[in-house]
């Protein structure tokens, strides 16, 4: 089996693809024995997926999934851990503002915890990002009881059990740890460093991912009430 699986949805990101696939590689050649790089292009609209085909084409580690349209961010994770092969899956974002080198930051917890989540320090967005993001944390954690500090960090890296256990719907993305916790799994964070994006523009509009995000809330603080763990003796 593939020791690691890097995952990354792609979306109109042409300005990032080489300099993502390269960052990736220089963080794990030589550091790992075997890795494959899983980029899933969420129907993008510009030049992504030409410039991911001539990737693909170089090096036999790369596997692209094309979506027909644009599914949203949850449906390319989702495709992305399911078509993996790996040990152990890394998550990071193509837009590079997460350093693929962190995930040895996060590496020497797995063994005695399942899934590790990044937590972004000194954090390179706008004012209005930021503000948005701790107010959309702590609304988060209070209707699903959890304490993760920053869930919407896009560094994360978890164990093949972590992953088969997961099914997804919709914006569920922004809770892979508290599913994780859910299923019976161990979760830490471990600070990550994060950089200013480089090219092209965020995704995200601030007022439709709050609502969202606070409707998924309710719907993992109400699944979390009702979820059955049990072990058998013996």
């Amino acid at each position: 089996m593939t020791r690691l699986s890097v995952v990354a949805p792609v979306y109109n990101e042409e300005g990032n693809i080489y300099d993502l696939y390269l960052s990736i590689t220089d963080a794990l050649k030589g550091k790992i024995e075997s890795y494959e790089i899983l980029l899933v292009n969420d129907g993008s609209k510009d030049r992504s997926a030409v410039l991911l085909n001539e990737i693909a084409q170089m090096d036999k580690s790369v596997k692209v999934i094309h979506f027909e349209k644009n599914y949203g961010q949850t449906a390319a994770v989702w495709a992305g851990i399911k078509n993996s092969t790996g040990e152990l899956i890394a998550l990071m974002d193509a837009d590079l503002q997460t350093d693929p080198r962190d995930i040895f930051r996060l590496m020497p917890f797995i063994g005695r915890i399942d899934f590790v989540n990044g937590k972004r320090i000194d954090r390179k967005d706008t004012l209005l990002k930021k503000i948005s993001s701790r107010i959309g944390n702590g609304i988060r954690n209070w209707i699903t009881g959890d304490s993760i500090y920053d869930t919407g960090c896009p560094m994360k890296l978890f164990t093949r059990e972590v992953a088969d256990s997961l099914y997804l719907y919709n914006g569920m993305h922004r809770f892979l740890p508290t599913l994780a916790k859910m299923n019976g799994f161990s979760v830490i964070e471990v600070s990550v460093t994060h950089q200013e994006r480089k090219h092209g523009v965020s995704k995200y509009r601030v007022l439709n991912r709050a609502y969202a995000g606070f409707m998924d809330a309710l719907v993992i603080g109400w699944l979390k009430k009702r979820v059955i763990l049990y072990r058998i003796k013996g």
